[in-house]
């Protein structure tokens, strides 16, 4: 669906208007340029596309006029920049204002070992989440210093306080890992073992008794 007269909404997914939203200042970027961006902002809070999905989201939103492009090559390698439109900045400053704002998708790989974590051994566990406190720290690290360098410059004082935001979120996962790290030994200690009350295999409440205690627990609100 276009932009039209009528004042429709084009249906794009949420990467193109954040693709939009970085081509709404002055200048012209290059795919390369929104990459490097992304990279340095949006990819602690909402994912880093690969460069293919960049270029053809670019392209799309081409075709449906909310930007423009044209070829480069005054620099050492012919690159294609691209512009908004003035239908583009429109279509991009109407969805920041009036679009409904989805709740955050998260998907935590290792927490899902954890809930399946009868499947594996208390050590395996403790293994995964070391090696998301890792990854945990890094990201905190990077986003603390691409938040200090977003200081620099004024025009990139909103990107700074969602750059503060990924800084305490990363520096805060790391403490849950911790956290769920100690908690396993307890987990480990009182989940039933196979062969207890006559089971022959991994212990679990019939589904009847999930819908008792959801009542309960219904009852209990």
């Amino acid at each position: 669906m276009t932009d039209d007269a009528s004042g429709a909404k084009p249906n794009l997914a949420a990467t193109s208007f954040a693709l939009l939203g970085m081509l709404s200042y002055e200048y012209e970027l290059s795919g390369y340029d929104i990459r490097k961006w992304i990279d340095w902002s949006m990819r602690f809070y909402y994912g880093s596309p690969a460069y293919s999905q960049i270029y053809t989201e670019l392209k799309k939103l081409e075709k449906l006029g909310l930007v423009t492009s044209r070829s480069d090559d005054t620099g050492a390698r012919n690159r294609r920049l691209y512009k908004i439109t003035e239908a583009g900045l429109d279509a991009v400053t109407r969805w920041a204002n009036e679009a409904p704002v989805d709740p955050p998708n998260l998907k935590h790989a290792p927490l899902l070992r954890v809930t399946l974590g009868h499947l594996t051994t208390p050590e395996r566990l403790k293994e995964v989440l070391q090696e998301h406190v890792a990854y945990a720290d890094e990201m905190h690290r990077n986003a603390a210093k691409d938040a200090r360098w977003a200081g620099a410059d004024p025009s990139w004082a909103y990107a700074r306080v969602a750059l503060q935001w990924a800084e305490r979120y990363y520096a805060n996962e790391r403490e849950l890992a911790l956290k769920m790290i100690k908690e396993l030994d307890e987990a480990q200690a009182s989940f039933p073992k196979a062969g207890e009350g006559g089971r022959t295999k991994v212990p679990w409440p019939a589904p009847e008794y999930w819908y008792e205690i959801e009542k309960k627990a219904e009852a209990d609100d």
